[in-house]
């Protein structure tokens, strides 16, 4: 009983969250802020497939985690007029599973799985058929009694997303129209991101509360929209109620995030490469074990970002800080610690 009550707790809890995330999605291209290109190519791709009254054909969105790639899954379906239906790779775990969501759709209707990488191989294979030639054979029975049954399935779009398209074998990815990379955010297209954030759940932020928190968002609207419910608070109990540049810039400093948006993890992986390992090439499980954390949490994670700011760079002998980290930590291009900061000579 009380695990069935803990159950009902957590579900509700997970539901309130996922429809609070909700309210801060965009239902249309002109309200997602960012990533023009994407955006000028979908709406065309949308608006062609609408005037001919035909199925779009399959998409691929990749990119960093936090960017919208779910968001405009659902806007694509809304500016199309279909339905949508959402899954992730590691959820379908067999055929029967993907006949089951396939066969539950409608002509026209809309396919998004998340993290499509990592979709079992034996289901991958099935979804070819249906990407296709819109049928699946499913096997029924096992040893000599073995038989086929070919299902066919409504005219779908698949819209795949992914955070690691390399992982992607060659033959799904071929099978995907159109690919499309989000990239990392502007601060100045994440600032309009805090304030209709902010509009939505009645936050006060000013101009300077914005762009600090915008700058220091790792370019990323999720952990944009995460540091403004922070800083909400941390406004609401030691400041006025209003998120202004010095209230953000205390309310982030709180949660050891810096000026340049760097958490106290990046700063660990730098100076790990920087004094543990003496500015030499070093592998990610040196990194992982030093630092304390998952290798796949640090290639997914922490890497593109620092990589993506020019404080790191990956070689064939392994990962490197740059002159731009060196700089940051007042280290020489030797390892040694600059004069100003070298306090083994006072």
């Amino acid at each position: 009983m009380a695990e069935e009550k803990e159950r009902f707790i957590t579900s509700s809890l997970n539901k309130e969250d996922e429809e609070f995330e909700e309210t801060l999605r965009p239902q249309s291209f002109s309200a997602f802020p960012g990533q023009e290109k994407v955006k000028e190519r979908l709406q065309l791709y949308v608006q062609a497939a609408k005037e001919r009254g035909d199925v779009l054909n399959h998409l691929l969105i990749c990119g960093p985690p936090g960017l919208g790639k779910t968001t405009l899954a659902y806007i694509i379906a809304n500016e199309r007029g279909s339905k949508i239906k959402t899954s992730s790779g590691p959820v379908i775990e067999k055929p029967a599973d993907l006949a089951g969501l396939l066969t539950s759709l409608q002509d026209g209707d809309f396919l998004f799985i998340d993290e499509i990488h990592r979709l079992n191989i034996t289901v991958e294979e099935y979804l070819y058929s249906a990407m296709e030639d819109f049928f699946i054979d499913i096997i029924i029975d096992q040893g000599p009694g073995a038989r086929s049954v070919r299902l066919n399935i409504p005219h779908f779009t698949l819209i795949g997303a992914t955070t690691r398209q390399g992982m992607l074998s060659a033959p799904l990815r071929s099978r995907f129209a159109l690919v499309n990379r989000l990239d990392y955010y502007p601060p100045e297209v994440l600032k309009e991101i805090v304030y209709r954030s902010a509009g939505i759940l009645d936050i006060n932020v000013d101009d300077d509360g914005a762009m600090e928190l915008a700058r220091r968002s790792r370019g990323t609207p999720r952990i944009a929209n995460n540091l403004l419910k922070w800083a909400r608070d941390f406004a609401q109990v030691r400041t006025d109620g209003v998120v202004s540049g010095e209230s953000a810039s205390n309310a982030l400093e709180m949660l050891d995030i810096d000026k340049d948006g760097l958490d106290e993890m990046d700063n660990r992986i730098l100076e790990a490469i920087i004094f543990k390992f003496n500015c030499k090439p070093v592998g990610v499980k040196n990194i992982a074990v030093a630092v304390g954390e998952e290798e796949g949490t640090i290639e997914d994670v922490y890497e593109p970002y620092l990589i993506q700011e020019g404080y790191l760079m990956r070689t064939p002998k392994g990962r490197m800080v740059t002159n731009k980290t060196l700089a940051r930590f007042g280290v020489t291009p030797d390892g040694e610690p600059s004069l100003p900061f070298d306090k083994k000579e006072n």
